[in-house]
């Protein structure tokens, strides 16, 4: 009996494939087919930092108006420094998945500064989320902002966040940290119990006709799997931390990969949003089938087999590759 089994931020989930972040999540409906379908968890859509400030300010705008037009108004009430409100149908949604799905449910928050906004990670560890994924998405843009500085505001956060909740934290990294590995390493001391590499940024497009900035969404394809699939095979083992691979999980084939590497999950978005859940049940077939041929009698046998400190030839993932592969290139022409 083959078992397909994993451990991922302390759940143990019937297989390492995962929905990730997207708009899946949004329905009851769609999450229930996902579920039915064989997805073993289910990460919420992001709620964003952003969302959050601008439904506390405008509810402080209401709250306030016309509080000076008599003594006792501004008496009763509430307390800005301890006020706080967070999207009622994001929570409301975590509550209705963890009702009516038997699958784990993790909630996502997308943001990038200290504040008032992370006490929302609380909320939804409140609303029946099983564990949180903190997405560090930020596009650096002032010139006077050092990459140390980013990076102790981002460490500083992840620290905030897991002070609140007591349910396991993953944090969503970008690919473009110039030392990854002691990034990493200091976002776990911080407080996170797992890491998901890597986050996609969508990069703006310009319309030559209409002369304006185009935002499309592309689609991940498993070309994208390399990049995550490098640098988990390298941190596994280094770094002390339940390891998600997002980005190009497309095929049983890329999940292989993507545990081989050292991941407990394999994230999928892009092809549940293309093709619909119907693809989750061949993927396993397929991912079983593998396994049985070959002798692998479950996940976890094979989880960072592939990893840098399991290899024959660990420079593989180095500089020294590169100057193999141009050579291979080269004997090509």
């Amino acid at each position: 009996m083959i078992d397909l089994s994993t451990t991922y931020l302390g759940l143990k989930l019937k297989n390492p494939l995962v929905a990730s972040a997207s708009p899946l999540s949004k329905k009851l409906d769609s999450a229930k087919k996902l579920e039915e379908a064989g997805i073993s968890a289910i990460v919420m859509y992001s709620l964003f930092e952003e969302q959050i400030i601008h439904e506390s300010l405008e509810l402080d705008h209401y709250l306030t108006r016309g509080t000076d037009s008599f003594a006792e108004a501004m008496s009763y009430l509430p307390n800005n420094g301890t006020y706080s409100i967070g999207p009622e149908k994001y929570l409301s949604q975590v509550t209705s998945l963890k009702k009516n799905l038997s699958i784990p449910v993790i909630g996502s928050l997308n943001g990038v500064s200290k504040g008032g906004w992370t006490r929302s990670a609380k909320q939804i560890q409140d609303a029946g989320a099983d564990a949180l994924e903190l997405n560090l998405y930020y596009i650096p843009t002032d010139t006077n902002l050092t990459a140390q500085e980013l990076e102790n505001a981002q460490v500083e956060l992840v620290a905030e966040v897991k002070s609140v909740i007591s349910i396991p934290l993953a944090v969503k990294l970008s690919p473009y940290i110039t030392a990854l590995p002691n990034f990493a390493r200091r976002i776990v001391e911080a407080g996170a119990n797992g890491l998901v590499l890597f986050n996609r940024f969508y990069q703006p497009d310009f319309d030559l006709n209409e002369l304006e900035i185009v935002h499309n969404l592309d689609l991940s394809t498993s070309a994208d799997l390399r990049l995550p699939l490098r640098w988990i095979s390298i941190l596994h083992g280094k770094v002390n931390a339940d390891f998600a691979l997002t980005s190009g999980v497309h095929t049983a084939s890329d999940v292989l990969k993507s545990m081989m590497s050292g991941a407990k999950v394999a994230m999928m978005a892009s092809n549940l949003l293309h093709n619909g859940e119907k693809v989750i049940p061949s993927m396993l077939s397929e991912l079983e089938a593998w396994m049985k041929e070959r002798e692998y009698v479950s996940i976890e046998q094979m989880q960072g087999s592939m990893s840098q400190k399991s290899v024959k030839e660990p420079a593989a993932f180095e500089r020294a590759n590169y100057m193999k592969v141009l050579t291979s290139f080269r004997d090509l022409v």
